[in-house]
């Protein structure tokens, strides 16, 4: 009996490509195949899942004849609700079987494995998703240990199928090791770490595939069962570059879009004051990032890098505004740090090439990293060095802890690798979006936000 396995994973609403790969995959499918996705399909950076809680890319994984998925991080990104809401809504298998809610209750929708008939065989699908540790709480989740899980499944389920395929959402990293610790395992297809093999590999006798990322590949695996043993016949990963964009996922994309548009679009309020921005110069948006990180997490000092921002905000804000202003998915953080890292890192944002850098990171949908707004402070500089900082109207003290409201973007030292210097760090699940939403409503936090921090001291222009 044979069997093929087109996959793809990591497409993170990368919809151009996977209307390209949705071609390939419509071309090689065939009655004998299944149809797999190893998570991190639904990027909430995408206008038309914000506007639908997800719901344009159940249609788009519908019309792609998609038979099964697993559940990545960035499928809990937008909060368990909407993870909830998604899943509920699906016709095609939601796998997780590790993840539940924070009091360890299931989640509505999500399934630990399903079996699946192809081909004349029982195909088990289990899937694993990662565990975001300190992001867990505030997303509301609590995820088990994979390994265990794993086992629990293929246990639970014996006797009832042919074949076994794990779609891991876990790294290549951690699936290496599950061919020997687990070889029930036929077909582990990976994720998460982005990887892209040429062809599948095979690793204890455990076949193990992945697709790169984004949709630029999909991947194929051609298997045959003989004696109750998976052999590889043929693998291969596909580039989607030169291939023609599939209508009917377009004409979905357009369809969602036109109607995220209408729902993201309504006015929020009316802003009282307008919240221009600028990547190198201090500018209102980004003050008002830091006080409002400053109060929201209740500590010493506010601390945000302008190319968190794309544009500013005027006249009103909606929904669709704050993603355009704020796409990135990061959220807010405190941490505590010294004096002189803190120091170091505000010097560097006096240099316009720090602030111009590629900000390129994990979760970051910028361009530039920009430069650094504070809160609570006053930096005095002569427009190429700092002369003075003060903290709450005290003079800096290079190896006192300060308490910092920041994001998990700074709070890992990207773009000012001296703010990765810190301790005791604790996540909130709100995004940085939802900071401009509740802040820009307060007057006394527009009035602030026009107030600059960083002073140019008399002695620039002698």
């Amino acid at each position: 009996m044979k069997l093929k396995i087109l996959h793809t994973n990591d497409v993170h609403s990368n919809y151009s490509n996977f209307a390209r790969a949705v071609t390939l995959l419509k071309e090689l499918k065939d009655e004998n195949t299944l149809l797999l996705d190893s998570g991190d399909f639904a990027d909430f950076k995408s206008i038309e899942l914000q506007g639908t809680r997800g719901i344009a890319a159940l249609e788009l994984l519908k019309s792609a004849g998609y038979d099964a998925l697993t559940i990545g991080n960035n499928e809990m990104f937008n909060g368990i609700d909407t993870l909830e809401h998604m899943a509920t809504h699906s016709s095609i298998p939601f796998i997780s079987n590790n993840l539940v809610k924070k009091d360890k209750s299931e989640i509505q929708g999500v399934v630990k494995s399903t079996i699946l008939h192809k081909s004349g065989l029982r195909i088990l699908i289990t899937g694993s998703s990662p565990d975001l540790e300190v992001f867990n709480d505030g997303l509301g989740i609590h995820v088990f240990a994979y390994q265990k899980k794993i086992s629990e499944e293929i246990s639970r389920n014996k006797g009832k199928y042919d074949l076994c395929i794990l779609l891991s959402h876990l790294g290549t990293f951690a699936d290496e090791p599950l061919t020997s610790s687990i070889p029930e395992i036929d077909l582990i297809i990976s994720a998460h770490d982005h990887k892209l093999y040429p062809k599948a590999k095979i690793l204890n006798g455990t076949i193990m595939n992945s697709a790169g990322n984004y949709g630029e590949h999909i991947g194929l695996v051609e298997l045959e069962i003989v004696n109750g043993k998976a052999e590889l016949i043929h693998s291969e990963t596909l580039p989607t570059r030169d291939i023609e964009m599939d209508p009917q996922i377009l004409q979905i994309l357009r369809d969602n879009k036109t109607k995220a548009i209408a729902v993201l679009s309504e006015p929020l309020y009316e802003l009282k004051l307008p919240l221009w921005h600028d990547i190198i110069e201090e500018n209102p948006l980004t003050n008002l990032i830091a006080d409002g990180l400053r109060d929201m997490l209740k500590c010493d000092i506010g601390l945000i890098n302008s190319g968190i921002a794309n544009a500013g905000a005027f006249d009103f804000l909606s929904r669709k505004k704050l993603i355009e202003i704020c796409p990135s998915p990061l959220n807010p953080t405190s941490f505590e740090i010294q004096g002189k890292d803190l120091q170091q890192a505000l010097g560097q944002s006096l240099d316009a090439q720090v602030c111009l850098a590629d900000g390129r990171g994990p979760g970051f949908r910028g361009k530039f990293i920009g430069r650094l707004h504070i809160s609570g402070a006053v930096v005095v500089h002569n427009g190429n060095e700092i002369q003075e900082i003060l903290i709450n109207n005290k003079p800096l003290v290079e190896d006192c802890w300060y308490t910092v409201a920041s994001t998990d973007y700074l709070k890992r030292g990207s773009g000012y690798t001296s703010l990765a210097n810190n301790r005791k760090a604790v996540y909130r699940a709100e995004e940085i979006k939802d900071v401009i939403r509740i802040y820009a409503n307060k007057k006394e936090f527009l009035n602030m936000s026009m107030k600059n921090r960083w002073k140019v001291s008399s002695s620039a222009f002698v």
